[in-house]
């Protein structure tokens, strides 16, 4: 089976997720935004061994410490969407202003679309391409699991910002309503920040998407 854990990091507490398969203890962590000590002590714990880095999308807070691991662990980087090239290139200048640990820009091993899949151990998860809060923001989703991993596209009673450059109301309510809740009412997601919940009772109680 796959399994994962989620170990909050940077000052933004963001979702950093280590996905294993309990056959071959091989891992891929998703979006290590920071604090690499952390992420890394968690896989030590688990007993995992990290081959893989996925990315969601590439805000400072999820990103931040591509480049590092990477190079640190000689891992490849999976994902986003090209359409996030421009927050890549602009990382440095991210941390910066929030005053963050320096990052630096990277290049990803491979370029995520929709209906693109990942592969970890046995096992097989989907990717769905789901614009709106970055142009190239992409969501991890194992049916097996009855997991999604959605990053900052959906949260516990609310909804990604949409306000930063290239963010698209719109589309943000259409990858909700069009890529997600086919996923199934019991599937849970994992955000980018916050509490776990399930797309059935965001469709439910959800103000910013709730009947849809």
């Amino acid at each position: 089976m796959l399994h994962y854990q989620t170990v909050p990091v940077t000052p933004f507490q963001q979702n950093c997720s280590i996905v294993w398969c309990d056959v071959t203890h091989q891992a891929a962590v998703i979006d290590p935004g920071g604090d690499l000590e952390v992420i890394l002590d968690a896989a030590h714990q688990l007993g995992v061994t990290l081959e893989q880095i996925w990315i969601t999308h590439a805000h400072i807070d999820h990103a931040g410490a591509t480049a590092e691991l990477a190079e640190h662990l000689q891992l490849p980087i999976i994902g986003p969407h090209e359409g996030d090239q421009f927050w890549i290139d602009g990382l440095a200048q991210a941390a910066a202003m929030y005053g963050l640990p320096p990052a630096r820009p990277f290049t990803p091993t491979r370029w995520l679309h929709d209906g693109d899949t990942v592969s970890l151990g046995e096992h097989t998860l989907q990717v769905r391409h789901c614009p709106g809060h970055t142009p190239g923001h992409v969501v991890f989703y194992s049916p097996e699991m009855q997991r999604a991993f959605v990053g900052d596209v959906l949260f516990a009673g609310s909804i990604g910002r949409t306000d930063f450059p290239q963010g698209d109301h719109d589309a943000l309510i259409h990858s909700i309503t069009q890529r997600l809740w086919p996923m199934g009412n019991d599937t849970v997601f994992i955000p980018g920040h916050g509490p776990e919940s399930t797309f059935g009772r965001e469709r439910r109680s959800n103000p910013y998407v709730g009947g849809t």
